[in-house]
C-alpha cells in the first residue's frame, strides 16, 4: 500500500501531541473583537482538542 500524503491545509491548522490528541485553535477570536469582553477573548486563546468523529477524520489527514 502506498504512503499517505499529509493534507497541507490540515497540517497548518492541527497538531498532534504525544498522547494522540489533536489540538486546534478556537474560532471567534478576531472578528468583531471590540464587542467581546477581555475575559472572553482570553479564554478563546486556550487550545481545544478534537473529539469523536472529527478526531477520527482529521487523524486520517495527518498520518504521522
Amino acid at each position: 500500500m502506498p504512503k499517505l500524503k499529509t493534507h497541507s491545509a490540515s497540517k497548518k491548522r492541527f497538531k498532534k501531541n504525544k498522547n494522540g490528541e489533536i489540538k486546534r485553535n478556537r474560532a471567534y477570536t478576531s472578528h468583531h473583537a471590540w464587542s467581546k469582553t477581555a475575559k472572553k477573548i482570553r479564554h478563546l486563546r486556550q487550545p481545544a482538542y478534537l473529539e469523536g468523529k472529527d478526531k477520527k477524520n482529521i487523524s486520517k489527514l495527518l498520518p504521522n
